[in-house]
């Protein structure tokens, strides 16, 4: 397989997981959020660091420092479309149609980006720029929402963050 297709191939399974997490938020909405829920995806993400095990993969200090920034402004976005509410003493995350179209649109400047950086960077490189640009991501915006939980969370049970308890 040539890295064009390679490419392309990669790209196709970005647009569906992308499809894939918008099926999955939709769904989530219905049920109560939890702190397992929020904490556990960037934790099972983090297995996809095994790909730097293989030199294929291996990116240079500067790539990782760019892939890292561009996803951390990337979870801004993410961050400002994440709210949560309280319905029936739960709490809910909220549906935002702007969190749809924001996901598209982080989607299509992935591929274009992959497209463009694919004719100068290795496909095997680029896919890890790729890997840690999304982890970049997902990290912050998860610690964002965990905090707003936790914040809505001792409010409903009347329990402050600075508050201690001893057993």
């Amino acid at each position: 397989m040539n890295a064009m297709n390679m490419v392309v191939a990669s790209s196709i399974g970005a647009i569906c997981m992308a499809v894939f997490v918008m099926f999955i938020r939709m769904r989530a909405a219905k049920k109560p959020a939890s702190a397992k829920k929020i904490i556990l995806p960037p934790l099972f993400m983090s297995t996809g660091a095994l790909m730097f095990v293989f030199p294929y993969f291996r990116v240079t200090p500067l790539e990782i420092l760019e892939a890292a920034g561009v996803g951390m402004l990337f979870s801004i976005l993410l961050i400002k479309t994440s709210a949560f509410e309280v319905r029936d003493n739960d709490i809910f995350l909220k549906r935002s149609k702007a969190f749809a179209f924001i996901l598209v649109g982080l989607l299509v400047v992935r591929i274009v980006a992959k497209l463009i950086l694919s004719s100068t960077i290795d496909v095997g490189q680029l896919s890890g720029m790729f890997w840690i640009l999304a982890f970049g991501m997902i990290v912050p915006w998860r610690i964002a929402m965990y905090l707003n939980y936790k914040k809505i969370y001792n409010e409903l049970n009347g329990t402050s963050l600075n508050t201690k308890t001893t057993v």
